[in-house]
């Protein structure tokens, strides 16, 4: 009974948040509207696709592929933890004043439907990055138990996939190459320009590709541990790697299963594990407990689900972030 309400107590406030988000959209859009007219010529002549993306991974792509000729934002701040993020009245706002509007997809990002359903967006195209990705992996029913909210007895397909596509660059290749085609399809006079700069990208992808391929075929383990969350899976598979983790899965609200952290201490003393691996933004709690147990070097593998405001503000890309796990990968498996 508590749920119940507790639940319906969330839609009504989000109810509210949309009503809101509509009132003060159409006012603004009234005393802007004379304005707007007058300039429409000028403003056809010259306006730039605006594009949103929720996270940075998406913000940086479209960054790489499109340089200046867009108007790029990203909807979750630097430093914002992702999973437990919720759209503000402003945000709607600027999501249904956007022509592109790039967000992860799955089960955490459900509220983007809410948002698109509730917002004037006549024009805007809704791209989820699971849909332009290559091949998915399917979340396992215990992983999808756990990041699905949903009654008991309700009926739930549990065919949902791992959203973290972008940890692997042979994924990013295909996304890649699916965005520089959306951007060229909505705006043709810059197309030769995308597809150069995204011909680039790939590039340095492939490269990105081969550069942590040698360090796995030279390596003289094929075992990481993370004490942290984990949101590698695309990684490890595609690299053959074997992951150890102490959270089965990525959101903020997971536990640490009972005996999991002695048991990765065991593990770790047994094969002379020499890096514990953390991710981006962590408060490293279990993996501070392994190293201090374990005697392990602590170290970074970034997942790129966001950057710190520093790495941000400096213009620090996803390429830079996968070159530093290649440096950190290389010493946790020598």
């Amino acid at each position: 009974m508590k749920n119940f309400f507790a639940q319906n107590f969330m839609r009504a406030s989000m109810k509210k948040i949309f009503f809101f988000a509509l009132c003060v959209f159409f006012l603004f859009s009234a005393c802007e509207q004379k304005n707007i007219s007058e300039t429409s010529d000028e403003v056809s002549q010259t306006k730039q696709l605006r594009v949103i993306a929720t996270v940075f991974p998406s913000f940086d792509f479209v960054r790489k592929i499109a340089g200046d000729k867009v108007n790029l934002s990203m909807l979750i701040s630097p430093g914002a933890e992702s999973h437990s993020f919720e759209p503000t009245a402003r945000d709607m706002i600027s999501i249904s004043e956007a022509d592109l509007f790039i967000h992860v997809g799955g089960v955490k990002d459900e509220w983007v439907a809410a948002v698109i359903a509730s917002v004037p967006s006549e024009n805007l195209r809704v791209v989820p990055l699971i849909d332009i990705a290559g091949e998915l992996l399917a979340l396992t029913q215990t992983e999808c138990d756990d990041d699905c909210d949903h009654d008991d007895d309700e009926e739930h397909p549990h065919d949902e996939f791992d959203v973290h596509v972008w940890t692997c660059p042979r994924q990013v290749i295909a996304i890649v190459e699916n965005l520089t085609e959306i951007l060229c399809e909505m705006d043709e006079t810059n197309a030769n320009f995308y597809r150069e700069n995204a011909a680039s990208f790939v590039a340095e992808l492939r490269e990105l590709d081969e550069n942590f391929l040698d360090v796995v075929e030279n390596a003289t383990r094929n075992i990481v541990v993370f004490g942290d969350r984990f949101p590698f899976r695309y990684f490890v598979e595609t690299y053959d790697l074997t992951a150890i983790a102490a959270f089965d899965k990525c959101c903020v609200d997971t536990s640490v299963a009972p005996g999991t952290v002695s048991s990765i201490i065991t593990l770790v003393e047994n094969r002379k594990i020499p890096v514990v691996f953390h991710i981006e933004l962590s408060n490293k709690l279990v993996a501070n407990i392994i190293e201090e147990a374990t005697g392990a070097k602590l170290s970074e593998l970034h997942s790129a689900h966001n950057i710190s405001g520093a790495d941000f503000n400096a213009g620090v890309t996803y390429l830079d972030l996968m070159r530093r796990n290649i440096e950190n990968l290389r010493e946790a498996l020598n």
